[in-house]
């Protein structure tokens, strides 16, 4: 047996301990890559962004490079277990993790702040995302012309509200942003952006979408775990008695699907339209434009007791005089709405999405969003 197929089985034999079966960045199943200087195993996305970071050290594949035997018992003696438990001692629980679904720029900022910053090998450690207050510039898309332009964002912890002014030196915020009633989501292929951030908010019980980027990945990334720590902060407050498991799930959130659909309106006999849905909780928005500040229209999904219900096609007798064929049917209380997919498989995605909400119980915040769409129609 020569050196190197020595090499290779014993780093087979590594990879198999516990641990080390998934990307020590994102959690990306059977990890290609191993790290020579932190030994770690990652997955090839990750591995990118190693090779791109000179500092934090040497990646190889695991099945295409030749491996020294001093490099695979490092990777032995280290893992990704035991170097987790250094690099990530200290992670607070508003502090973002991307999976191997999110963007590149949060896995790429999760990595920079894990290896290249250390910013959470200490415990204790003041960290900037929980300044009391962040005052920066954002790159705003108009709600009417579409453009982008420079906006100054103030983020106040006390106030717990996020404000943007139109001018550096306006005294009055264009908006008051609330953090216990917003969400923010990376958004880059619908803002055409890898920067993109969709800031969503509701004020009077209307939802609104604003979407920003910056230039800088760490300055927009810094803003979106600025606005959890400040999120985190509120629900401490709010409530006191509640652990950081509980808390966790109620920050900031990706929308559960989006996508296009067709529906038709209330009477059921005009034509089928194209809209962009987005799905967040159990609210589900059609726009014109994926872009658009508010949305046409909302559905709430309630719960199968309280009369909601989803079928697969249409009802009996409708017409299906859109360009899509793939219908569903949701039942509320009030109304039936009917919508087409292009495809199948997109029938059946959103037809899981739909049933998975209606089969869960519903929160008693849930309840008072449900009387007023009650209250509104």
């Amino acid at each position: 047996m020569t050196d190197n197929e020595r090499a290779a089985r014993n780093l087979k034999h590594v990879l198999q301990k516990p641990g080390n079966g998934s990307c020590a960045d994102c959690g990306a199943d059977n990890p290609e890559w191993g790290s020579c200087s932190l030994g770690v195993f990652i997955c090839l996305a990750c591995s990118g962004v190693h090779r791109s970071i000179p500092t934090i050290g040497k990646v190889k594949s695991l099945r295409l490079s030749r491996w020294e035997d001093s490099e695979v018992q490092f990777l032995s003696e280290c893992g990704n277990d035991l170097m987790k438990a250094v690099y990530e001692a200290a992670v607070p629980v508003y502090y973002y993790k991307p999976t191997h679904r999110d963007c590149q720029v949060l896995k790429e900022q999760w990595i920079r702040a894990k290896y290249e910053r250390q910013e959470f090998t200490e415990v204790g450690k003041k960290l900037t995302y929980e300044d009391e207050s962040r005052d920066g510039m954002l790159m705003k898309r108009g709600r009417d012309n579409g453009q982008f332009l420079n906006r100054r964002f103030v983020l106040s912890v006390r106030e717990g509200i996020l404000k943007y002014y139109t001018k550096l030196d306006a005294k009055e915020p264009k908006a008051l942003m609330k953090v216990d009633t917003l969400n923010a989501c990376f958004q880059p292929d619908k803002i055409g952006n890898p920067n993109g951030l969709q800031i969503t908010y509701i004020k009077d019980n209307i939802t609104r979408n604003i979407f920003v980027y910056h230039d800088s990945s760490k300055e927009i990334v810094d803003w979106f775990n600025s606005i959890r720590a400040a999120q985190l902060h509120y629900l401490k407050v709010a409530f006191p008695g509640a652990t950081d498991a509980e808390l966790k799930p109620k920050l900031t959130r990706s929308f559960l699907k989006e996508g296009y659909m067709e529906k038709t309106g209330p009477r059921q006999t005009e034509g089928f339209k194209k809209r962009w849905f987005t799905l967040d909780h159990r609210r589900l928005m059609y726009f014109k434009d994926p872009l658009d500040a508010f949305a046409k229209g909302e559905v709430f999904l309630g719960h199968r007791d309280h009369g909601y219900r989803v079928t697969i096609g249409l009802p009996a007798g409708s017409h299906c005089n859109g360009a899509w064929q793939f219908g569903i049917t949701i039942e509320t209380p009030e109304r039936s709405f009917l919508f087409t997919c292009e495809t199948d498989t997109e029938q059946k995605d959103w037809m899981s999405h739909f049933n998975t909400l209606i089969c869960t119980p519903m929160s008693p915040q849930e309840y008072s969003v449900e009387a007023y769409f009650k209250h509104k129609h």
